[in-house]
């Protein structure tokens, strides 16, 4: 049981995470950027998701029963996915957040600095060609 359930870990891991980051490397090789600029836009790109995730998922007690603030009290979680955000639902029908300006400032960073990255990627390949 233990080999069944590490095999769909392996293969979770694959299709989530390794498969697109090989698509995205092959097709800058392909299209010649140089390797720092691949290696960057992959870094931050997966620190934007995962960023987005975790605020977007910071109030479901599901997930973090330890330090969910919706967690024991008469609030309700609602997540929103763009941008990424959570907040407790009160009684009173108040929608209120339960992520920092900072977290929200890391995740607005590393979103643009990936679209930065791309964009410099399209004006790096126009003048080389």
């Amino acid at each position: 049981m233990n080999y069944i359930f590490l095999l769909l870990a392996v293969l979770a891991v694959l299709a989530v995470f390794v498969t697109p980051s090989a698509l995205v490397w092959l097709l800058g090789r392909r299209a010649g950027f140089p390797h720092w600029m691949l290696l960057a836009f992959l870094l931050v790109g997966w620190l934007t998701v995962f960023a987005g995730w975790a605020l977007s998922q910071r109030a479901q007690p599901f997930l973090f029963p330890d330090t969910s603030p919706c967690f024991g009290a008469s609030t309700a979680p609602v997540s929103q996915y763009f941008p990424p955000d959570s907040f407790c639902r009160h009684a009173d029908g108040e929608l209120r957040t339960v992520n920092g300006p900072d977290a929200k400032f890391a995740f607005w960073a590393a979103a643009t600095t990936t679209v930065a990255l791309a964009g410099a990627a399209v004006v790096w390949r126009r003048r080389r060609v």
